[in-house]
Order: C-alpha cells, then sequence, then structure tokens
C-alpha cells in the first residue's frame, strides 16, 4: 500500500529509504526543499521499503532543467500548472518486484488528486524499460540516454491524464491500495491488511 508522509517519523522512514537506494547506486543526494507530495510505500507488515516525491515544476527554477531542456518541448510549453516533477521513485532491493505497481498507482492517484496531466522525470534505463514494457506506462523519452550526477539516465514526460483518465487499460493500477490520510501508523498498516 501507499500513504503520503505526514510526520517527522515518516519523513525520516522517507528519507532513509530513497538515500539507500541512491548511494547503492552511486547517485549523488539531493534533497528537496519543496515538495507537493512525499509518498512512502508500506508493506502489509508495516515495513517501509519505497518512496516517490512529487515536486513543484519550474522552466525557469527546477534543477532537472540542467540535465535536460525539458521547458523547450511543446508539451511541457503547453501544460501551464498541469505539469509537476516526480523524484526519488525508489524500492529498496528485495522488494522491487513487488511493490513497482504500489509505486506507480502512488504516482497516478497523486497526479489525478492535484489535477496534472504530466511529470517529467529522469530515469535509469533498465527501470524505463520495466516500465514500458511490463506495465505500459504512457511515457515519451524526450532525449538520448546521458550520464548525469553518479549514472546514465534518460529525460521522460509521463502522459499521466491518460492513466487516471483510462484506469481499465492499466490492470496494476488499485486505488484500494492508498490508507486514508485518516490513518497513519499502525492503523494504516492494519486498514491495509483489511483489503489484502
Amino acid at each position: 500500500m501507499f500513504k503520503r508522509v505526514e510526520n517527522e517519523l515518516e519523513l525520516a522512514m522517507f528519507n532513509g529509504i530513497w538515500t539507500t537506494v541512491w548511494m547503492e547506486k552511486g547517485y549523488e543526494l539531493e534533497f528537496s526543499d519543496q515538495a507537493l507530495e512525499r509518498i512512502v510505500v508500506v508493506t502489509q507488515e508495516g515495513h517501509y521499503v519505497g518512496t516517490s516525491e512529487i515536486k513543484p515544476y519550474s522552466p525557469e527554477r527546477s534543477a532537472i532543467n540542467s540535465a535536460f531542456a525539458f521547458s523547450e518541448h511543446p508539451l511541457v510549453q503547453n501544460a501551464g500548472q498541469a505539469i509537476a516533477e516526480i523524484d526519488k521513485m525508489a524500492l529498496l532491493k528485495p522488494y522491487r518486484g513487488k511493490f513497482i505497481s504500489d509505486l506507480l498507482t502512488s504516482a497516478v492517484y497523486v497526479a489525478e488528486r492535484l489535477h496534472i496531466r504530466y511529470f517529467v522525470s529522469l530515469l535509469e534505463p533498465v527501470f524505463l524499460r520495466a516500465l514500458q514494457i511490463t506495465f505500459k506506462v504512457p511515457l515519451a523519452k524526450l532525449g538520448d540516454k546521458r550520464f548525469y550526477k553518479g549514472d546514465y539516465i534518460v529525460p521522460v514526460l509521463f502522459d499521466m491524464a491518460h492513466m487516471y483518465e483510462n484506469k481499465q487499460l492499466y490492470n496494476w493500477l488499485d486505488y484500494s491500495l492508498h490508507a486514508s490520510s485518516a490513518t497513519s501508523g499502525k492503523e494504516a498498516v492494519k486498514a491495509g491488511m483489511a483489503k489484502g
């Protein structure tokens, strides 16, 4: 299941997960001052195993533009305020196969709730391939693979609106995996177990 980060303990868990994955991969650590939403993936047993962070996107100020000129793409230019950046998509190594759908569902859920049509991102090529082949995520590669801050990445644009407007096309998409913001901690885990 997934839930939004709502307190200091969950923020510490969030930071612990993505920094562990980044160090394992050899990436540079970049903490964000601004986030629209931070999400954690939690197992039914209550283990925090994954993260994603949705950040505001600005053609002038977003650091992601130093890796690729996203602001020059027509879809980005025409998106107005309906675009954001998705960052820190991470799963701890033992959980990478089973919990990708939770991570992806959380991204679609947040995009729909915040009325975001597109996400820009820098993806590791193997993860990008899994999203395309296994999950059929609608995305556009905006440039070629390039080395950036510790690894090769590909600049991509996710069509989030296509997913939340056509949920029936994605059998992995399951909003029931969301732990209500009214529940937290052990209550959230119990809620997740009741649904499983």
